[in-house]
């Protein structure tokens, strides 16, 4: 069997010009970024019509033995174009932390990727190094700041700002600096994040445009001074020559499928520590060019999903008309109880049943938000007709329609019942949507809701001190924003080895951090890390060059 970037170098790409021929780009709006890869410049995108219809593609909480999220994306992008709709694709960015970590890339897999699936996995436009660098020119000016007589009366305590990259590097998490004597500045503890945890990538997959960024920026509350008030990005004037590094980064990417359809990659927050969508310039930039645009969420629905509905809608002002939401055969069979080892050991239909209880959860809670899901079973070849008619009864009896989807093997034509249903359902649009929450609730009552309504705790744990810094902010005139929870992806609770669907877990709030210029806070529970570590065996380790040139190892 052909791994993926075997099927990704069997491809037949055209140029990106032609790519954006067929979706409407005008060659003024277009940058390209070699021969299959561009920027879009939306100032010079033609009127856009009346908006498409947006669809979430989202999923079953992840296993190691993987859902397909992205890959099922990619196929009901090509699918809808196979039925004859218009439609455009909207994903995140790879991260190089995952892809040289344990988690891979991020372009689909089979015949259902974005190509060029090695670039994208890479250094792609260069956006995340735009990010990494804008945050930490912040990074440096405030130390430059505190060097050069301190205007601000920053209080070198409480600066809140760390550094970022985008690498896994737990050794990196916690760190003291800057050493070495007066002329190197105040020594101070600090750390560092991955890139994809920062501020500047949410904002940047928040803002509606350049000036937007700029301002949101300026908002980023850097840490506080002697007073224990504020101090901002602004204060310290670096965000204008922030917005000068994203100046390009802010521009969507354009790609294409194996298909040759369009496809966006724009910006790319986890989902576990941070919203988990690509921007909301990418998104509305597709809405205003076909009738259906396909996005995905990251990691599980009680994450992505509730991120997407609470968080960027909320702040971009959309709605989705349809939601999909991935399930495997072995995913359920790790939710019943087998372990990863015994996956593939031949046909188990009772551990697919009692892991129906994932599936169950998540229907219900995308139910919450006014919108009933169908089921996209991707499809591996050891799936078995009685375990696949097992989920397919069971989430008629949870409510919801489940479709057998085999786009890994066969592209879009593997997903064209999928893309039947699901247009018709985003033709009928979703009237019922609306957010978990109301703004107006208190932020500790915000941070209760979602644990209790998505993730099902019995008890939700907020410590006195946590409970005082959710009013102070409040009380500086935060209190409506949403709040964006940073905990494990593998489980309802916060213990990442409970599978199925835990219910009456203790859900403990460590720590809360403001993203005001992103315009959320930041509750974290469990043992989360903003910081990700390598595992013991990187997948580093096997990438490699060989001997023609060419890239091997990367998934």
């Amino acid at each position: 069997m052909p791994t993926d970037i075997e099927i990704a170098r069997q491809a037949t790409l055209i140029p990106i010009t032609e790519v954006a021929k067929n979706a409407g780009v005008p060659d003024e709006a277009l940058i390209p970024y070699g021969k299959y890869k561009a920027k879009v410049d939306r100032n010079a995108l033609p009127p856009a019509a009346a908006p498409g219809k947006l669809i979430l593609v989202t999923a079953i909480n992840p296993t190691p033995a993987g859902e397909g999220k992205t890959t099922t994306s990619v196929g009901l992008s090509d699918a809808l174009h196979r039925i004859g709709k218009k439609a455009m694709l909207c994903l995140r960015e790879p991260s190089l932390g995952p892809c040289f970590g344990m988690k891979g890339g991020g372009a689909g897999g089979g015949k259902s990727q974005v190509m060029p699936m090695d670039e994208i996995n890479l250094h792609f436009t260069g956006d995340f190094h735009a990010i990494t660098s804008a945050h930490n020119l912040l990074s440096a000016m405030i130390d430059n700041s505190i060097y050069w007589g301190n205007p601000n009366d920053i209080d070198v305590r409480r600066v809140t700002w760390k550094r970022v990259i985008d690498m896994n590097d737990r050794a990196l998490r916690q760190i003291v600096g800057p050493l070495g004597g007066v002329s190197n500045g105040f020594p101070r503890e600090s750390g560092f994040d991955i890139t994809v945890a920062s501020e500047i990538m949410a904002i940047l997959c928040l803002a509606s445009d350049l000036e937007d960024l700029q301002k949101r920026m300026g908002d980023i509350i850097i840490g506080y001074n002697r007073k224990r008030e504020p101090v901002f990005c602004r204060d310290v004037k670096a965000d204008s020559a922030m917005a000068v590094l994203l100046k390009d980064a802010i521009q969507p990417n354009l790609v294409q499928t194996l298909e040759n359809n369009p496809a966006f990659l724009h910006g790319g927050p986890f989902a576990n520590i941070a919203h988990g969508c690509n921007s909301v310039i990418a998104t509305k930039t597709a809405l205003g060019m076909a009738d259906y645009v396909v996005t995905e969420a990251g990691f599980g629905a009680d994450l992505g999903a509730e991120k997407f509905m609470d968080v960027k809608c909320r702040i971009a002002g959309l709605k989705p008309d349809a939601v999909v939401l991935v399930a495997t055969v072995r995913s359920l069979k790790m939710n019943g109880g087998v372990p990863k080892a015994d996956l593939t050991k031949g046909e188990n239909v009772d551990a697919v049943r009692a892991g129906s209880v994932n599936l169950k959860r998540h229907i219900e809670n995308v139910k919450k938000f006014g919108i009933t899901p169908t089921i996209a079973i991707n499809h591996f070849y050891l799936d078995t007709d009685a375990e696949i008619a097992v989920i397919q009864e069971m989430a008629k009896e949870y409510g919801a329609e489940a479709v057998v989807c085999k786009h890994w093997a066969e592209g879009g034509a593997g997903a064209e019942e999928l893309a039947q249903i699901v247009a018709a359902k985003a033709d009928a649009g979703a009237p019922d949507f609306a957010p978990l929450y109301s703004d107006n609730i208190a932020l500790a009552d915000k941070i209760e809701t979602i644990c209790r309504e998505i993730y099902r705790a019995g008890e939700v744990s907020i410590p006195g001190s946590v409970r005082k810094q959710l009013q102070q902010w409040e009380d500086m005139g935060y209190g409506k924003y949403p709040v964006c929870m940073a905990k494990t992806q593998y489980s309802f609770s916060t213990d990442p080895t409970k599978l199925g669907a835990p219910e009456n877990h203790e859900v403990a709030i460590r720590e809360v951090r403001l993203s005001a210029g992103a315009g959320f806070v930041v509750a974290i529970a469990g043992d989360i890390m903003t910081m990700p570590g390598l595992p013991k065996v990187p997948s580093a380790e096997n990438i490699y060059i060989d001997e023609n040139g060419e890239i091997e190892g990367l998934f």
